[in-house]
């Protein structure tokens, strides 16, 4: 079949192939636009994705930590128990009279009590006080002059308390009959 097209036809075909141009040219930068927002919107979330692995991430191990550390108090704590049991056990199955403890001054002041003098001299080695040199007897001279000085106190029942094991001589007080 053949067909006859005339100048005005092929005119309004031009014009209605320029408005398809034209539309498709509309279409395609919204299309575009969309497109571009798509993307910057993809890569916002797998920034924050990123983000949110590593927080997670850092949580992880921070989490850890303090699981490790609750951990370690929970077992000291144990510990600390037991061994307060065992001295309570130990307290209640004895008694106190004649219990000798002995507190380690230092300058005179008290620094530690111990249940030994042993146990004060390696103790104060710990701290760097040779044993040769700093254990040296103290006689009449005030604590207050000694670097590293051990006291042991003696429970006394009557008193309910602890009283030196050793008491200075009394000193005559003058004019005293």
């Amino acid at each position: 079949m053949i067909r006859i097209v005339t100048a005005g036809r092929l005119h309004q075909l031009e014009q209605d192939a320029e408005q398809a141009r034209s539309r498709a040219q509309d279409v395609q930068a919204q299309a575009d636009a969309a497109l571009g927002r798509h993307v910057r919107e993809l890569h916002a979330a797998a920034d924050r994705a990123e983000r949110a692995e590593a927080a997670t991430s850092e949580v992880g191990a921070i989490l850890s930590r303090a699981l490790e550390e609750l951990s370690a108090a929970q077992q000291e704590l144990l510990r600390k128990d037991i061994e307060i049991r065992r001295l309570r056990a130990e307290l209640e199955g004895e008694s106190m009279e004649g219990l000798s403890l002995t507190v380690l001054l230092h300058y005179g002041e008290p620094h530690t009590i111990y249940a030994s003098r042993e146990d004060a001299y390696a103790d104060t080695a710990t701290h760097g006080a040779s044993r040769s040199t700093v254990w040296v007897p103290s006689g009449e001279r005030p604590a207050a002059e000694c670097r590293w000085r051990c006291e042991a106190f003696i429970y006394n029942a009557a008193s309910n308390g602890f009283r030196r094991a050793h008491m200075p001589a009394p000193k005559p007080v003058e004019g005293a009959a």
